[in-house]
């Protein structure tokens, strides 16, 4: 493993515990703080969200301040979503899920929509949208996108459309420290630690992780 991707992991957090958060983590964090600024107030929507990554970003996000709204598909994902932070749960195999979303919003959408799902997902996902709303994809769980007009876009309200990935956001090493300093304090604040000491550990050196 090249050293670029090497982080010094803070005190308060085992290598288990950095083995299964990394890679999903560091995704949550280029969506709700690089890709789409989340912040308190805001009503995000979130597919898939009692899956790994689902669960992570519903976490996140409530810790943010937001409203989340998720997406499912069965009843006991939905119980499981609710327990790990979702406002409104949507169980989409039963649903129109984005007339629920309007429903939920009173008319006005969602600030942001997370879609790792993909074909299955899309166009519903812009109905989700108010206007000059994000839709982030970020995988295809159900197929790829296929191409549209991106017209398409205006029409739904001059929406922004991007496909992020990881990788380009850990090309730089000062982010590779930047976004992994900053899931280690989320870790810290949700497991009642004190998140001050993550910082320090990561400028005074101690274990190393990838």
């Amino acid at each position: 493993m090249p050293a670029h991707f090497l982080v010094h992991l803070p005190d308060a957090i085992d290598f288990e515990t950095a083995a299964a958060t990394m890679l999903k983590g560091l995704t949550a964090q280029y969506l709700l703080r690089r890709t789409f600024h989340v912040e308190a107030g805001h009503t995000i929507l979130v597919h898939a969200a009692a899956g790994g990554g689902g669960l992570i970003l519903t976490q996140w996000a409530k810790q943010l301040g937001a409203t989340v709204i998720g997406t499912v598909g069965s009843p006991e994902k939905a119980e499981l979503a609710h327990q790990n932070g979702c406002d409104d749960v949507i169980d989409y195999r039963k649903d129109d899920f984005a007339a629920r979303v309007k429903e939920v919003t009173k008319g006005e959408g969602c600030h942001v929509v997370y879609d790792g799902v993909g074909n299955a997902t899309f166009p519903g996902s812009l109905d989700c949208l108010r206007p000059f709303g994000y839709f982030v994809s970020f995988g295809s769980a159900s197929g790829p996108i296929p191409p549209f007009d991106i017209m398409l876009l205006a029409e739904k309200g001059s929406l922004f459309a991007t496909w992020p990935v990881l990788t380009m956001h850990l090309a730089k090493r000062e982010d590779v420290l930047a976004m992994s300093h900053d899931l280690f304090e989320v870790v810290c604040e949700r497991r009642g630690e004190d998140p001050n000491p993550c910082a320090y550990a990561r400028n005074r050196g101690g274990r190393s992780a990838t």
